[in-house]
């Protein structure tokens, strides 16, 4: 049947009236109530459920975001070679958050620790937690290739990090003349004082423990020959030591070593004489130190 448009509207104004009468008789939603709603011009039963999105803030408590101790920026950490260092990351309200240390090369981030647990090939580096917050990163025998930046991170979203950059030093080490000049030989009469100078230097901490051998005998604690002394005397810089040797006879002639740990040492050649004529041995000094292939500085002590 073809409707005409005064039956058009005529329906239409009927269709409208009823919507009004049936609207009312529907049930509010409710947040978090499931409702069904029958109604007779829809033939399908609608199920929906409506769930509360925000959050009751009179309910909700916020837990304290972890911080860095230290400032952020990044922080200079020098050691010199074979020592052990520790870079420290002291976190406060850590909370269920992780720390974990990673080494920068460039784009590269390699782990080194996660938590309490070390995750590097590299024996050296060990996570060495120190109540109640630093969680520090510990490198043995410190090398040059461990020379670059290490970073603390935590496990936020975004994640916090706090950089260090560590330096690496190399300590040098020479014997010296009075003239602080190095040496390679040095002569001495029978009978007179051996002296010898080392100067220790470019070590981040003043340094005490300077060791000095005679061949492969310690002479820092020897008492076996007698006359034997050293001292040493921390520098702005490294250290000056000084070995001396009472009455030098020949068997205290040889090779003289001045050495910093493992690290750094350096050697003189020690000549004790007996009855050569000191003219003779100036001229042989003065002689080798004109000639244009000579690398030793040659010295005469009456």
């Amino acid at each position: 049947m073809k409707m005409t448009p005064a039956g058009l509207l005529v329906f239409s104004s009927l269709l409208t009236r009823t919507l009004c009468v049936i609207a009312p008789q529907i049930p509010d939603f409710k947040i978090g109530d499931k409702k069904v709603i029958n109604g007779p011009f829809w033939h399908e039963v609608f199920t929906e459920t409506y769930e509360e999105h925000e959050e009751d803030l009179s309910t909700t408590t916020s837990e304290p975001l972890p911080f860095f101790e230290d400032d952020t920026s990044t922080s200079n950490l020098t050691a010199q070679l074979g020592s052990r260092v520790h870079l420290h990351c002291r976190v406060h309200d850590l909370g269920e958050k992780t720390i974990s240390w990673v080494r920068r090369r460039g784009d590269e981030l390699h782990l080194l620790s996660f938590g309490r647990h070390t995750y590097s090939a590299d024996s050296r580096y060990s996570l060495a937690f120190e109540h109640p917050n630093d969680w520090r990163l510990l490198i043995q025998y410190v090398s040059d290739r461990d020379e670059g930046y290490y970073e603390c991170q935590i496990s936020t979203h975004p994640p916090l990090v706090r950089r260090v950059h560590l330096g690496v030093v190399v300590p040098k080490v020479e014997i010296v003349d009075e003239r602080g000049r190095p040496l390679q030989d040095k002569f001495y009469k029978e009978g007179s004082i051996i002296e010898l100078r080392c100067v220790v230097s470019e070590v981040p901490q003043p340094a005490n423990q300077v060791n000095w051998k005679h061949g492969s005998r310690m002479l820092n604690y020897d008492t076996k020959r007698g006359g034997v002394s050293v001292k040493t005397e921390a520098t702005s810089n490294g250290a000056l030591s000084r070995l001396y040797i009472a009455n030098a006879n020949r068997n205290d002639s040889g090779n003289y070593t001045c050495s910093l740990a493992d690290v750094a040492t350096s050697a003189v050649s020690v000549h004790v004489l007996r009855g050569e004529n000191p003219l003779a041995m100036q001229r042989g000094a003065a002689s080798a130190l004109s000639h244009p292939l000579a690398s030793a500085v040659v010295l005469f002590i009456s």
